[in-house]
């Protein structure tokens, strides 16, 4: 396998790395927030863009890959958020199997 050249001087921005959290609303049921896993360094690269309508509008979707080093605990279910942006985990791999980042596929939320 070739070693891909990943400049560690690229991950510019600063994220923060969030997992789900399920409490109970009080009312018998259970609500899902997030909690704040630790903030990390990334590269985020947007990959795609698609429009479709849904109710009486267009919904946007954006992919983007996010390149952070690795760290044991990430996984598809977390995400990531960059101020007002939230980009959801949908599956993490190794992009060069070394072990010194790793690389997930995110959806930006909108709306």
């Amino acid at each position: 396998m070739v070693m891909l050249d990943i400049d560690a001087g690229r991950l510019t921005a600063r994220l923060t790395l969030e997992r789900p959290d399920v409490a109970e609303d009080g009312q018998g049921g259970a609500v899902t927030g997030f909690v704040e896993i630790a903030r990390v360094w990334a590269l985020v690269e947007p990959r795609s863009f698609a429009e479709e309508e849904k109710g009486p509008g267009l919904v946007a979707t954006v992919t983007h890959h996010v390149t952070v080093r690795s760290r044991g605990d990430l996984v598809a279910g977390q995400r990531f958020r960059k101020g007002a942006r939230v980009f959801e985990i949908l599956a993490v791999r190794d992009p060069d199997e070394t072990g010194r980042f790793q690389l997930a596929l995110c959806r930006e939320v909108t709306g």
